[in-house]
């Protein structure tokens, strides 16, 4: 797990995952349910004359992620990568097979775009401006990871290998994600201990650079980018969950973590997940 260095700004190197937010049909009724599990405060961020709403969540001042309103498509949690120049990253990820979906344009605090893997699983990329990216991660409330849920683990490594340079690695248990050279990064940066530490949980090697995992997707399920969260009590998530309005619709228990799966009031889908390392 990473620990931030206070008063540094987190940043994110290009092909590593930056932000999350979900669409959803009514913000408001978002707003109550994510404010009651997760401890986050809103403020609006759309700029003048836009044509919807997108709010900004913070967990103790830092941002965590953001909820915006009802558009195309249904109501679901998204990933976005960190890129350098948008234009330039559009034109590399249709080389190599993904479908653009929503072209380069200003967002809140920087350039977006919306891509699809060969597979058909969204994900948007960030050019950042003013907002480097999610701020509150790995800490109760926050943002931990995101997984793609894929049928055809051998196309998606292909494809993303060519499109970030990430590297994989199956553990058995899951394949991570690696984008070489993240963990420099934090260390240099907001997590300079971050080496010292994993080696004491005793993680896997190279999980300093881990940036995702890979998931199997599920009978019936799509190919898709899937969110997870942290909370500090599995248990406890899900019956905050269920009492604001949503639906537990699984829980799991491994030797890593303990996780339940919610479907928000909204519809969107997501995974709490409790940090619960070997002891031994």
């Amino acid at each position: 797990m990473e620990q931030q260095r206070q008063g540094t700004a987190r940043t994110y190197p290009e092909g590593v995952p930056c932000w999350v937010d979900t669409q959803q049909p009514d913000v408001e009724a978002a707003m109550a349910f994510y404010g009651g599990l997760f401890g986050w405060e809103f403020e609006d961020a759309a700029p003048p004359g836009a044509a919807g709403r997108y709010v900004i969540a913070t967990l103790d001042g830092q941002e965590a992620g953001a909820i915006a309103g009802p558009g195309i498509g249904f109501p679901a949690w998204h990933t976005y990568i960190s890129v350098e120049n948008a234009d330039t990253a559009v034109r590399h990820l249709l080389s190599v097979g993904a479908t653009l979906k929503s072209a380069p344009a200003d967002g809140s605090g920087g350039v977006q775009a919306v891509l699809a893997d060969p597979q058909g699983a969204e994900f948007r990329i960030w050019q950042a401006g003013a907002r480097p990216g999610a701020q509150a991660v790995n800490l109760p409330g926050g943002w931990n990871f995101s997984d793609l849920h894929t049928t055809d683990v051998e196309t998606a490594v292909a494809f993303y290998g060519k499109a970030f340079q990430w590297e994989f690695d199956d553990r058995g248990f899951g394949t991570m994600i690696r984008r070489p050279g993240y963990g420099d990064h934090l260390e240099a940066t907001v997590d300079p201990n971050i080496r010292v530490r994993q080696s004491g949980d005793a993680v896997p090697r190279g999980f300093e650079d881990a940036v995702a995992w890979f998931a199997p997707a599920g009978a019936g399920e799509r190919p898709r980018w899937h969110v997870t969260f942290t909370v500090a009590d599995r248990d406890r998530a899900a019956l905050d969950a269920e009492r604001l309005g949503g639906r537990v619709l699984g829980q799991e228990d491994t030797e890593w973590t303990r996780t339940v799966l919610i479907r928000d009031p909204g519809g969107a889908v997501f995974t709490a997940s409790q940090y619960t390392p070997p002891s031994g």
